[in-house]
């Protein structure tokens, strides 16, 4: 009989090994994302796309031909006690020895007005990178996935009228030395739904007072989520195309396109 922790690693290496673990180690390499000597640090929400990041990070630190080190944080932006103790409780089921610090992000967000999941996602994100630094590591690992890109790439056309994507990595603009990388970047939202399920576990709901208060604040993505459900149903194929088509940018059929803060038009060269 297997532990319920035996059973979620085997089931990462064996069962979900071509969703999960394969597609893991493909994003590591085709974006070059972690270099011997690295100190990440490993990002948990307390859902089940960090968590599993958590652990696949685990399993590549245990079967590595390279040396790098790893720390957990999650941050409490407020969940209260419920919140915080399902992250608590599923590290120690999973044998994450995670480091969980408090923040108000929360109770700052409630004020914020305009644009409160822009200011709260940047508010965590200069957190992770501060207790990271603090910790010794160079980079901060997100748990963002496949899903996650092509979504976000449909919602900046669809609402923002450009074409930018989530990118595999980033370098910190304002903690200099410091890299943000998303190493689920390969990975699809329903296989790692699929994982959890198979696994029997919970994880924190999302417990933001702006969600709570508004619960339509995330429809947007609802509505590209659905729509995407809509288009695979014609072609399975419509995120794997999505996906592919930021990696093609032909920019001899561009208009006008941003680098470096700079514009561009054809025009220029035309």
């Amino acid at each position: 009989m297997m532990t319920p922790l035996q059973r979620v690693e085997r089931s990462i290496i064996k069962k979900y090994r071509p969703v999960l673990w394969r597609p893991f180690i493909e994003g590591i390499k085709q974006y070059d994302l972690i270099q011997p000597g690295d100190s990440i640090a490993v990002c948990i929400s307390g859902g089940k796309d960090s968590t599993l990041l958590a652990k696949l990070m685990q399993q590549l630190l245990r079967y590595s031909d390279f040396p790098f080190s790893l720390r957990f944080l999650a941050m409490d932006p407020g969940y209260g006690k419920n919140g915080r103790g399902k992250i608590e409780s599923n590290a120690a089921l999973l044998e994450i020895p995670v480091h969980i610090f408090k923040t108000d992000i929360f109770e700052a967000v409630s004020k914020a007005g305009r644009c409160p999941c822009y200011v709260c996602a940047r508010m965590r994100r200069g957190h992770l990178y501060a207790q990271a630094r603090e910790l010794g590591c160079n980079k901060i690992a997100l748990g963002h996935h496949f899903s996650d890109v092509v979504e976000t790439m449909l919602m900046n056309m669809l609402y923002g009228g450009t074409f930018e994507t989530m990118m595999p990595k980033l370098h910190s603009q304002n903690y200099p030395g410091m890299e943000l990388i998303r190493p689920l970047y390969r990975v699809h939202e329903d296989a790692i739904a699929a994982w959890a399920r198979y696994n029997a576990l919970t994880f924190v709901q999302c417990g933001c007072p702006m969600v709570m208060r508004r619960p339509d604040s995330e429809g947007r993505r609802a509505e590209v989520k659905a729509l995407i459900k809509q288009l695979k149903a014609g072609n399975p194929e419509i995120e794997n195309r999505i996906f592919q088509s930021a990696h093609r940018v032909n920019l001899d059929t561009v208009i006008g396109y941003k680098k470096r803060g700079q514009l561009y038009n054809f025009l220029d060269e035309y």
